[in-house]
């Protein structure tokens, strides 16, 4: 039997592209410190990920406080995220399948998002942006630019509100 040679059109690769950026897993790794105050309140988080313009090309995760009836649950001040709110989150039905999910405690807190999740995600530059927001405390904004479609990781911390937040990108 005679082995063909492969060959590849510049469709060809172009078609197969998607699928490599697919083939790729999202790890975002949140730090939310400890904060030593009276009235300590868990904070709301939300982590989307940006396009270089600055426009939501996903939320990822939306912690707040829930409740099993939704009575007196914390919708009503997920808007206290000002910069997720005006982009997109207002726009959302929550609760979210694989999106939505209770507040946190402090420490370190890890969102994982295989590449199927994000198959309408073109290989390119992008950001994960973290904003958390805590009754009687403050507001805070991440930004943690990555490159989706190649293997990369990046990092950057908060001040107040947002310990460490690091991204990686694996094949």
């Amino acid at each position: 039997m005679r082995k063909l040679p492969l060959v590849l059109t510049a469709a060809g690769l172009a078609a197969a592209a998607p699928a490599v950026a697919n083939a790729a897993d999202l790890t975002v790794n949140v730090e939310l410190p400890r904060i030593s105050s009276a009235s300590y309140h868990r904070p709301y988080v939300a982590v989307w990920i940006e396009k270089p313009d600055q426009t939501t090309a996903q939320t990822l995760a939306v912690w707040y406080q829930q409740t099993r009836n939704n009575e007196g649950d914390g919708k009503d001040w997920l808007k206290d995220m000002r910069t997720w709110w005006r982009k997109g989150g207002r726009a959302m039905t929550l609760p979210a399948d694989g999106v939505s999910g209770a507040t946190r405690a402090p420490g370190t807190q890890t969102i994982r998002v295989p590449g199927a999740r994000l198959n309408g995600l073109q290989p390119g530059q992008y950001n994960i942006v973290v904003e958390a927001a805590r009754e009687l405390g403050g507001r805070e904004t991440v930004r943690v630019p990555f490159r989706w479609g190649a293997a990369n990781s990046g990092q950057a911390s908060g001040s107040t509100e947002l310990g460490a937040v690091r991204v990686n990108v694996t094949r």
